[in-house]
């Protein structure tokens, strides 16, 4: 019984959830160029693997071709006409002895084609998630995480049946085809060509449902992918969902959504089916055609009784390769469909762009200078304007200011995550856009409010931050920070396992991770983005006092709504709507009494009606 597809309801409608997702109908030609270019990936394996499997598939299909021609030609005209039985137990031992050879070459074909196959998908889905993994910020920024993962995972995996099967059933199918167009020509012209006379209805109409069908499984990809996005943030955001009792709701708009996939799916596979009962139609009208016709012809005796039996063997053959066709056409479909989403992505390009002589920064000291910088996140979006500001090796500066003044995008700069829109940024004399991209960065730490912990243990989630490090080192990065008394309080200490984004841990323990982590890493920049917001004011006490010892000789970027965690700086500038307002010492802001004063006025005084 066919479901009736839900819509998403009014009350959740609000909840747009999919407005940074672009995974639209890509509105391209069906066109070879593509294809070639997706065979390119066959290529590191075509002297192993493929003529095994192509050999094999000749062996196969000739002993298919050879077997009909001796059971009529043969058998029937020669040895059964003849009361020729020696000739006949001959030929049954022939056709034995080249079935069992047929049976060994499609086994082997088979197996080669499998590898061949998990080998092509396994470099595509390596080749696109490097790919992805390269590119800028931005990316990311207009794209859900569960629309990436559609790519990597769903579109890639619909190529594998291409990849194992595919390729070589249709070279088997269209020498099949071909070698039995040949040998019916070869027998009787005229039979043939009766029977072959309604192939360009076939055609035209497969063609008329081309694009139709092509569209359905552009279609069928979108909805997977909004699903996933769906069940991608459901997942991660199922504390929010139960804290707010918005489960029935949730639940609906998920209905809603699969519900969509599921009307996808249903059409897609609808007209896809339309191609099979064209096949048999055609078959049947085939075979009526051979027993009209070729009795006739019998009769007349332009043909014999062989004849006439070995064009009944590949009639039957013949409709088979074409069916499989059919059914191979739709899977191209599917599969150009998946891989015109693949090749979007490998595509793109990073925002951020390494020049071929790029140079790298060596030994950095940290020394950072804006000069004249302005940035836009779009053409109506413009974060900074102007900037100018210094920092010198060793110095810790800190960026105050309201949210969206501009803090966080110009640690963005630094890390080079974004290049400028004019003006340059400069470590130690050199304009990042001049840089090599991992010299950059490999000597650049920041700390986030939201830290990210891996599923791994607990020494492998700071090991992350300089994976050559010894047990050690690890453990002694953690106690500098304060978190090594936590970790031995755990179960397994620094074995502990823990989840994806550290469920198990509390927000200050993740957090004492993250800066054990960058301590690891021994950077030359450390930028600290907003990374002492979620902790507890005991937790910050521990986190000050290593800071010094975190902080030394190393330029260090804070950037903290908490200005008890930012009295120390060296500098601290002052940010609104992305422009410098004022800078100084905190004793120096504080005299001044700009809006540096106000910020920490209204702290105090928020303090205070606690």
């Amino acid at each position: 019984m066919a479901r009736k597809p839900k819509h998403v309801p009014e009350t959740t409608k609000h909840l747009d959830r999919f407005k940074y997702t672009q995974d639209q109908a890509i509105e391209k030609p069906f066109n070879w160029a593509q294809m070639t270019r997706l065979l390119r990936y066959v290529k590191p394996y075509w002297k192993k693997l493929l003529p095994i499997s192509i050999i094999a598939m000749l062996i196969a299909t000739i002993v298919r071709l050879i077997v009909p021609i001796l059971i009529g030609r043969v058998a029937i005209d020669v040895a059964i006409a003849d009361g020729n039985t020696n000739l006949l137990i001959q030929l049954v031992v022939g056709i034995a002895i080249m079935y069992l050879l047929s049976y060994i070459a499609n086994m082997l074909r088979i197996k080669y084609v499998n590898i061949l196959g998990q080998n092509v998908i396994y470099d595509l889905r390596e080749h696109l998630f490097s790919h992805v993994q390269k590119l800028s910020h931005k990316f990311f920024d207009n794209r859900s995480a569960g629309s990436i993962l559609v790519r990597i995972m769903n579109d890639i995996n619909s190529l594998q049946e291409l990849f194992t099967n595919g390729i070589i059933n249709l070279l088997m199918d269209i020498v099949m085809l071909t070698g039995i167009i040949v040998i019916l020509f070869a027998l009787s012209p005229k039979l043939a060509l009766a029977i072959l006379v309604i192939m360009p209805l076939m055609f035209y109409i497969s063609t008329k449902l081309r694009r139709n069908i092509r569209r359905s499984w552009q279609d069928v990809r979108i909805q997977q992918s909004k699903l996933n996005s769906h069940l991608n943030e459901s997942l991660q955001g199922v504390r929010i969902t139960q804290s707010f009792s918005q489960e029935r709701e949730n639940s609906e708009y998920f209905d809603g959504v699969n519900s969509e996939n599921f009307e996808a799916w249903n059409v897609a596979t609808r007209k896809s089916a339309m191609f099979r009962p064209f096949v048999e139609m055609s078959n049947a009208i085939g075979t009526v055609i051979l027993v009209a016709y070729g009795a006739f012809l019998i009769l007349q005796g332009d043909i014999t009784s062989g004849t006439f039996v070995t064009f009944a063997f590949f009639i039957g053959m013949f409709w088979e390769p074409i069916s499989r066709l059919g059914q191979m056409y739709n899977q191209l479909l599917m599969a150009m469909a998946a891989s015109e989403r693949i090749f979007e992505f490998l595509d793109e390009k990073p925002n951020v762009k390494e020049l071929e002589n790029a140079k790298e920064i060596k030994d950095m000291k940290g020394n950072i200078k804006f000069d004249n910088v302005q940035f836009a996140y779009d053409e109506k979006r413009i974060a900074l304007h102007d900037i100018n500001l210094e920092m010198k090796q060793g110095e810790t500066v800190a960026l105050v200011g309201h949210t969206g003044s501009g803090k966080s995008t110009i640690a963005n700069l630094i890390s080079r995550f974004y290049d400028p829109t004019k003006g340059s940024v400069k470590i130690d004399g050199v304009d990042l856009k001049d840089a090599t991209i991992d010299s950059v960065r490999q000597q650049i730490s920041v700390v986030l409010q939201d830290t990210f912990i891996f599923s791994g243990t607990i020494m492998e989630n700071i090991r992350f931050g300089r994976p050559d490090a010894s047990d050690e080192e690890v453990i002694e990065a953690a106690k500098v920070v304060g978190a090594d008394e936590f970790i031995q309080r755990l179960n397994s200490g620094y074995e502990t396992e823990v989840e994806e984004r550290g469920s198990i841990l509390s927000a200050g323990e993740r957090q004492l991770l993250s800066f054990a982590r960058a301590l690891l890493a021994d950077p030359r920049i450390l930028i600290l983005d907003e990374a002492t917001a979620s902790i507890d004011t005991e937790t910050e006490m521990k986190i000050q006092e290593a800071l010094g010892l975190l902080l030394e000789g190393r330029t260090a970027i804070i950037i903290a709504h908490r200005l008890s965690t930012i009295r120390e700086a060296d500098t601290i500038y002052v940010l609104e709507n992305g422009r410098i307002l004022e800078y100084g010492s905190h004793s120096e802001l504080m005299e001044k009494k700009g809006e540096y004063f106000e910020l920490v006025k209204a702290q105090f005084q928020m303090l205070d009606a606690i």
